[in-house]
């Protein structure tokens, strides 16, 4: 009697790989079958996709020994390789970070000069956050489809800058005021959506976001005593959800 297994990777070659050191088992004698090609994303940081295999598996044709234990470890490390906010406190920006804050205008500014031409960066430096703005050249490309490229450049311009920092550095790019437009419009879909739960007294699905999206919808509606948020399924773009609570009062009031 056979049973599946599924094996994750940068790509299915890789995938394969991961899957023959776990059985001790040679490649070619992995029968398998691609699920998900995987992706590289934007700049290969964010929206990064996995690829993944079932592998086929026969009890004679099993390997010599079981890497159960392994596995979790394994399983556990991939989780670690999808792309997160870093966990840690952002620390306040000192006047011994200039050299940093330097660097990083001039990182910023070759990035975008890569992407369009007649961009200007413009930096307030804050108590907590470098805010960068970028202002002209074409800011349709450097935001990209649902911000992504926006955000990729935001990603890699922070690790830059706190590569050698003591203390992390919160770093935010904004293209022409789009963080905060964005944000509104996030919110105002979100209130929509929660009214419309309400009233039908079912869940509604809103589509594929981003960690940074899905957080201002969680935010906007945690005080709304009529829903509750959830988040679905795996990997950087997920499904968010909108539940109705059942409103208890009403019900003792129907059965009275």
């Amino acid at each position: 009697m056979s049973k599946t297994l599924e094996f994750k990777g940068k790509n299915v070659d890789q995938a394969l790989a991961n899957a023959s050191d776990e059985l001790n088992l040679p490649v070619d004698r992995i029968k398998h079958e691609v699920l998900a090609y995987g992706s590289s994303g934007i700049f290969g940081l964010v929206g990064v996709k996995k690829a993944i295999i079932k592998v086929f598996i026969d009890d004679a044709a099993g390997g010599s020994r079981s890497k159960t234990d392994e596995k979790k470890k394994h399983d556990s490390s991939e989780k670690n390789e999808d792309f997160v906010q870093p966990p840690h406190e952002a620390g306040e920006v000192s006047g011994n970070d200039d050299e940093l804050v330097a660097g990083g205008i001039l990182a910023l500014q070759k990035i975008i000069d890569a992407i369009t031409s007649g961009a200007t960066v413009n930096l307030d430096r804050q108590k907590e956050r470098l805010y960068f703005t970028i202002s002209g050249g074409d800011s349709g490309v450097l935001i990209g489809k649902r911000g992504q490229t926006l955000e990729a450049i935001q990603y890699l311009l922070e690790k830059m800058i706190n590569k050698k920092s003591t203390n992390r550095i919160r770093v935010v790019v904004d293209v022409e005021g789009y963080l905060e437009k964005r944000k509104d419009n996030l919110q105002q879909m979100a209130s929509r959506m929660a009214e419309k739960a309400k009233r039908t007294k079912k869940p509604v699905t809103i589509g594929q976001m981003n960690a940074h999206d899905r957080r201002i919808v969680h935010i906007h509606l945690k005080d709304d005593k009529g829903v509750r948020t959830q988040s679905l399924g795996d990997g950087y773009f997920r499904k968010l959800m909108i539940f109705p609570k059942k409103q208890s009062g009403a019900k003792k009031k129907n059965h009275k």
